[in-house]
C-alpha cells in the first residue's frame, strides 16, 4: 500500500477572489447639473430655516413649507433631465437582456427609445398647457401666479425632452447596440 501524504501547496499571492478596479471619475458641467445643485442647496437652507424657526424659535415662518414643496417639484423634474442624460432612468431590461445581439434586439431598443421620446414630448406639451391654466391661480403665501411654480416643472420637462433627443441620436448612430453588460464579462469558474 502506498500511503504517502500529500502536502498542500500554499496559494499564489497573485490569486484574488475579488478584483476591483477604480473607475475614473468624470465631473461634468451641464446646465441641468448646476440648476439642480442650486435648487438642492436652496431647499436645504429653506428646510433648515423651517426647522430652526419651528422647533428652536417656536415661531414658524409661514412661507418656508410652501416654497420647499414647490422647490422639490422643480428639483424632481430638473433632476429627471440629469438622469435622462446619463441614461439612468429605472427600466425593465429583462427581454432585451435575454435576447442575443442582433436586429431584433436593436429594433426593441429603438422602440423603447422612441416610446420614451414620445412620452417626454407629451410631458413637455402638457407642461405648457398646465402653465397656461395655472396663470390665474395664486400661491397661498405670496401673491404670485402658480404658473411660476409650474414653469420650473415645464423647464425640467423640456430639458428631459432635449436630453432624450440626444440619447436617441447617439443610440441611432451606434445602431442601438448596447455596451456589453458586466455580467457578460465575468466567467464562472
Amino acid at each position: 500500500m502506498n500511503t504517502q501524504l500529500k502536502t498542500a501547496t500554499p496559494p499564489d499571492d497573485d490569486v484574488h477572489l475579488i478584483v476591483v478596479q477604480d473607475e475614473e471619475v468624470i465631473i461634468e458641467h451641464h446646465p441641468e447639473d448646476w440648476i439642480a445643485f442650486a435648487l438642492f442647496w436652496a431647499l436645504a437652507i429653506i428646510v433648515f430655516l423651517q426647522f430652526f424657526t419651528r422647533y428652536i424659535m417656536n415661531d414658524s415662518l409661514s412661507w418656508t413649507e410652501e416654497i420647499a414643496r414647490y422647490g422639490l417639484m422643480s428639483l424632481a423634474f430638473i433632476g429627471g433631465a440629469v438622469v435622462t442624460r446619463k441614461k439612468a432612468h429605472i427600466a425593465v431590461e429583462l427581454v432585451s437582456n435575454l435576447m442575443g445581439p442582433g436586429p431584433m434586439r436593436s429594433a426593441l431598443l429603438a422602440l423603447v427609445d422612441f416610446v420614451t421620446l414620445g412620452f417626454m414630448g407629451l410631458l413637455a406639451y402638457f407642461s405648457v398647457t398646465i402653465i397656461e391654466r395655472m396663470h390665474t391661480q395664486t400661491m397661498t403665501v405670496f401673491e404670485l401666479p402658480m404658473s411660476i411654480v409650474y414653469a420650473g416643472v415645464g423647464l425640467g420637462c423640456f430639458m428631459m425632452l432635449a436630453r432624450q433627443i440626444q440619447v436617441v441620436w447617439r443610440n441611432a448612430c451606434d445602431g442601438w447596440r448596447r455596451a456589453p453588460d458586466v455580467t457578460d464579462q465575468i466567467h464562472a469558474d
